[in-house]
């Protein structure tokens, strides 16, 4: 029993910190590459998609074509693809290019604070003490990323901030939504066929053969790790992982995420981090422990 909880944490502990290296790579690719956000999506969307629709297609008593077959779920299943797989990721890639994977990632992080004040108004219940406090902590913690303490000032571009809270309150839709189909499906079939989905919608917009930016042995590289260790890997890892400790402890193991984009950012691309980034950092990523005390936790879909 201990040996399948050990390999649990280390499965989402690798997993969210494929991520959040995905998270730093990915910047690099748009940046010093001008890879688009929107060509990056198609690819990493429509290989992983297929490769983990074909994962559950594997498995025994497999259900991959199941959601289907059920006209109120094939819905959900689309909306879930376009509305939260596409928009999750778009909106994340998009507060990356325009600030840095660390900052993405951390602001992202209070999407739990909006699942809370959400769950309150639909049930009608007031916030708790805790969850108060827990809002409280976001809001100071989010105050100190992006202005360092200093009211009026940005040390982030309004775009990237704008970027940055569409990408959290896009990732609570994302947790949100496909509950229902996480109860009567296996978590593989829903995620590839949502991954694969948004894919095919972005694709709409930039095919994955139209390609752009500079192309050299770094981009050949970054673009597959973001691929295959950004993505279908973590992916599977992830859900792997919560099968042996269960949704509440794994979406307290995902803050790896942040913490390895930002010691990646600040290393590898000499991203300037002060005092009140690492300060604001710890305290937003402290509110998912903060909520997690509630026991009432909503189990996230595995992160971006």
């Amino acid at each position: 029993m201990q040996n399948q909880a050990g390999k649990g944490i280390a499965m989402v502990l690798i997993a969210a910190s494929l991520w959040g290296v995905s998270g730093t790579f990915s910047q690099f690719l748009f940046q010093q590459q001008h890879i688009s956000v929107e060509w990056l999506m198609s690819v990493r969307m429509l290989v992983s998609g297929i490769a983990l629709v074909a994962i559950s297609g594997l498995r025994k008593n497999a259900d991959t074509l199941a959601p289907w077959k059920d006209k109120r779920d094939a819905l959900r299943l689309l909306s879930f693809g376009i509305l939260g797989m596409l928009t999750v990721q778009y909106t994340y890639f998009a507060a990356i290019k325009h600030s840095n994977a660390a900052t993405a990632t951390i602001l992202q992080f209070t999407s739990p604070i909006m699942i809370a004040v959400y769950l309150a108004v639909k049930f009608r219940k007031p916030l708790r003490p805790l969850n108060l406090v827990a809002i409280a902590v976001a809001m100071l913690g989010t105050f100190l990323l992006v202005t360092h303490g200093k009211p009026g000032e940005l040390a982030i571009s309004g775009t990237a901030l704008a970027w940055g809270i569409a990408s959290a309150a896009s990732l609570a839709m994302y947790t949100i939504q496909p509950e229902s189909l996480l109860k009567r499906y296996h978590e593989t079939t829903i995620i590839g066929w949502g991954l694969l989905i948004g894919g095919i919608g972005i694709s709409l917009v930039r095919a994955p053969w139209h390609t752009d930016g500079l192309w050299d042995a770094h981009t050949y590289a970054y673009t597959a790790f973001v691929v295959l260790f950004g993505t279908l890997i973590p992916f599977y890892a992830y859900l792997t992982g919560v099968k042996h400790i269960g949704g509440q402890k794994a979406s307290l193991l995902t803050s790896a995420e942040p913490l390895s984009a930002a010691v990646l950012s600040v290393s590898w691309l000499g991203v300037p981090f002060l005092v009140m980034d690492y300060i604001g950092a710890g305290l937003i990523i402290s509110t998912v422990f903060l909520l997690a005390m509630e026991r009432e936790v909503v189990a996230e879909p595995p992160g971006v």
